[in-house]
Parts: structure tokens; sequence; C-alpha cells
């Protein structure tokens, strides 16, 4: 695949939007990864996966891609590679997340746009804009839920 000049900022943007996923993905031990990988139990990820996104995403924006790659060995610190979906309003970006004891990694793969703009920095900018949009914020209050009893 060709890289395109913009796809380094635009990993820029969905690692920084990610972060906080990545950390609590990363708590999972890389044992069950392998096993999950390995035994093809896609739903397990899926859900743990979702549960992390979750915390910091409005439902249906981070989801698991349904494929992945565990690379262990011998020596050397183990890998696993999550196929990813973010699709903010407007926007869906496929991406890979690889994930070390330490560190975790954005490739993007491909970004479609809704109403895509014949600037890539334009359609960037949108990008950075919709994945902020889709944030849940701390400390801000959600708009109280009242029954049909409760007044």
């Amino acid at each position: 695949m060709i890289r395109q000049p913009h796809t380094v900022a635009r990993e820029m943007i969905v690692a920084k939007a990610i972060e906080e996923v990545a950390t609590e993905l990363r708590m999972i031990d890389v044992v069950d990864y392998v096993a999950y990988i390995r035994l093809e139990h896609f739903s397990t990820i899926a859900d743990i996966v979702e549960s992390a996104a979750e915390l910091y995403f409005m439902p249906g924006t981070l989801s698991f891609g349904h494929g992945g790659e565990a690379r262990i060995g011998w020596s050397g610190e183990p890998e696993i590679t999550l196929d990813m979906e973010l699709k903010p309003s407007g926007a869906t970006v496929y991406f890979a997340l690889s994930l070390t004891d330490l560190s975790a990694a954005v490739t993007v793969n491909y970004v479609a746009f809704e109403n895509s703009s014949d600037d890539p920095e334009e359609n960037t900018r949108f990008l950075e804009t919709a994945l902020e949009t889709a944030r849940l914020r701390k400390g801000i209050p959600r708009a109280p839920q009242h029954d049909s009893a409760s007044v």
C-alpha cells in the first residue's frame, strides 16, 4: 500500500484519540489475547474493546474489526495487533492497533469520509473534529433520566 503524505497526521490524531482506550486494552493479559486470536474467539476481543471504548467514546464509535495477530517468541517482546474501526459522525477509519507491554502504535489503513473534500488537509481537520465530538467528557454531567413515575 502506498502511504499518502497526510497519513502520518491522521495516525497521530487517531493515536491521541484512543490513547486511554489503548491503556485499558493493555490491562488484559497478553496470553489471553494470544488465546483469543489463535482460537479465533474474536467476539471476546470485540467485547473487551467495546468495554474499554464505552468509557471514552459515544456508543458505536470504536470497535474491533474482527482480525488480529499475536507475535510472540522465545525472545523479544510480545506484540498484539488488532484490526480496529473508528466511526465518528461523517467518517470511518480502518486501522491496526499494535499493543506491547509499555506502548501502543496506530497504523491507519484507510479513511472514508461521507462528504470528502478535495483538500486532504481539510479532511484531516474534519477527522480531528469528528473524533473530538465523539469523545465522552469527564466531569460533564449527563442529562438526568426520568421514568414516567418520577418527577
